[in-house]
C-alpha cells in the first residue's frame, strides 16, 4: 500500500477514496502520515468531518486531499514563473548597467 506523492497525484478521485477508505481500515497511521506530507490542515479536516457526520470519509478527505494538491502545484507554478521572470530582468539590468557605465564615462 506504499504510494508516493506523484503516484498519489496521478490517481482518480474514486481510486484515491478507495485508497483512502483502505487505509481507514488496515493502517491509520500511514493516512496520517501521508496527510502530513501533504500538509492537510488538521484543524480544516476535523471541521468537514465533524460537519459531514454521514458521509464517506474517505470521500471528504480525497476532496480535502484534491484542493491541497492543486493549491500545491498552483504555488509551484507561481514561484516558476516569478523566478523565470527574476531571472529575464536580471539578464537586462546587466544591459543596462553596462550602458549606464558607458554614458557615465562621456
Amino acid at each position: 500500500m506504499e504510494m508516493s506523492l506523484l503516484e498519489l497525484e496521478k490517481l482518480s478521485t474514486s481510486q484515491l477514496e478507495d485508497f483512502i477508505n483502505e487505509c481507514i481500515k488496515s493502517d491509520f497511521s500511514r493516512l496520517v502520515q501521508l496527510l502530513y506530507r501533504i500538509d492537510v490542515s488538521e484543524q480544516k479536516l476535523k471541521t468537514i468531518l465533524q460537519a459531514n457526520p454521514n458521509e464517506d470519509a474517505g470521500k471528504l478527505i480525497a476532496a480535502v486531499i484534491v484542493e491541497r494538491l492543486a493549491a500545491t502545484k498552483k504555488a509551484r507554478e507561481s514561484f516558476t514563473d516569478r523566478n523565470a521572470k527574476i531571472e529575464n530582468s536580471g539578464n537586462n539590468n546587466t544591459a543596462f548597467n553596462s550602458e549606464d557605465e558607458g554614458a557615465e564615462r562621456l
